[in-house]
């Protein structure tokens, strides 16, 4: 049985995949200036971003809320 209310809107979608996009959409650099993280300004890769987002709640708090924020077509969803 579901509880009514709210549902999760990142429900289904994992860090990686919630990464990839953002950097498909914006770049690592903008990225960088959008969220002070030094993972995203020296040296990114998905693999040590990720590594740090799973390790840093406030972080992944930042890009997840970024994601949220932006546009996505329903394809991508």
């Amino acid at each position: 049985m579901t509880k009514p209310g709210k549902q999760d809107p990142l429900h289904g979608i994992t860090l990686e995949t919630l990464l990839t996009r953002l950097v498909e959409k914006y770049g690592w650099a903008e990225l960088a200036s959008r969220i002070d993280i030094n993972c995203f300004a020296k040296d990114p890769s998905i693999n040590s971003s990720l590594k740090f987002l799973r390790k840093t709640p406030w972080a992944r708090q930042k890009v997840e809320a970024l994601y949220l924020l932006s546009s996505w077509t329903k394809t991508q969803d």
